[in-house]
């Protein structure tokens, strides 16, 4: 929706893979709109926030990780850019990247550690 109100200014859609996927098919409604967006995936094969809330809340992990498409061909059969970020110096330029090429462009940057900052560290300071 920020693309469509604001088609001048740059949109970032910052998403954990699990949020991604609950909504994935609106890949397909950016490209049919022709907007500008670029949604960078943090890739953690998990749903990160509930396994953060249930870890807190003393709950076994039990159901959170998953496995996940190949985002970079995912994005391309929906018509959409699609790059994956393989190391750590690699985000910022990728997204400059993308919003220079303008339309919708996906970006995949797996992350694993989700766990130790937000279950092991903030139990540490719990």
């Amino acid at each position: 929706m920020a693309a469509l109100l604001h088609p001048q200014r740059r949109v970032l859609a910052v998403c954990g893979d699990g949020g991604f996927m609950m909504n994935a098919q609106e890949l397909e409604t950016a490209v049919r709109l022709r907007l500008d967006l670029v949604v960078l995936i943090l890739q953690d094969d998990a749903y990160g926030m509930i396994r953060w809330k249930q870890a807190t809340d003393g709950f076994a992990d039990f159901g959170m990780t998953f496995g996940n498409p190949d985002f970079v061909p995912y994005a391309r059969a929906h018509h959409a850019g699609g790059t994956l970020v393989e190391t750590a110096e690699g985000p910022v330029p990728a997204l400059a990247q993308a919003f220079r090429e303008g339309g919708v462009q996906l970006i995949a940057v797996p992350n694993s550690e989700n766990t130790r900052v937000l279950v092991d560290e903030l139990r540490k300071h719990a």
